[in-house]
């Protein structure tokens, strides 16, 4: 039996599309997987976060906050975008630059008690940056009259 080229052009499209589809899913998986969405304190106070999935969470460390237990990796402080607060625990050592009062985003979920567990903190790397999504959520707030901290230009 012998093939002829519209046949042969035929199946190679097609199977050039099956893989084409494959590489696609794989991708669209592999973004999937790896993507972390941001929430604000505010966000998080009326629920509106996945609680099955991971999240980013930022603004500011609230002042007076920030309490060490004494096996010196597990802190406690909170997070807040000048409207709501958030309770944090993460146990590992803290960045250079994490101070209260300043910019802050920490990966995690908040757990059945309510607090947030972040299993990473990321403290800002100079005193002009704060990730869009954080200064539009304070500028908001204080917007909103609540302006408890001044926020980082």
């Amino acid at each position: 039996m012998v093939i002829k080229a519209r046949h042969k052009r035929f199946i190679l499209i097609a199977i050039g599309l099956a893989l084409l589809g494959l590489a696609a899913t794989l991708i669209f998986n592999a973004f999937s997987s790896n993507m972390v969405f941001f929430y604000t304190p505010t966000q998080v106070d009326k629920g509106e976060v996945p609680h099955d999935t991971g999240f980013r969470i930022g603004g500011l460390v609230s002042p007076d906050s920030l309490k060490r237990q004494d096996d010196g990796l597990t802190v406690h402080f909170s997070i807040t975008d000048t409207a709501k607060t958030v309770p944090v625990v993460y146990k590992g050592v803290l960045p250079d630059l994490f101070k209260e009062g300043k910019g802050v985003v920490a990966q995690g979920k908040v757990g059945p008690d309510g607090i947030f567990v972040a299993s990473e903190v990321l403290a800002k790397h100079d005193e002009n940056y704060m990730p869009p999504e954080a200064a539009e959520a304070l500028k908001r707030a204080q917007a909103q009259g609540s302006t408890s901290l001044v926020m980082p230009k």
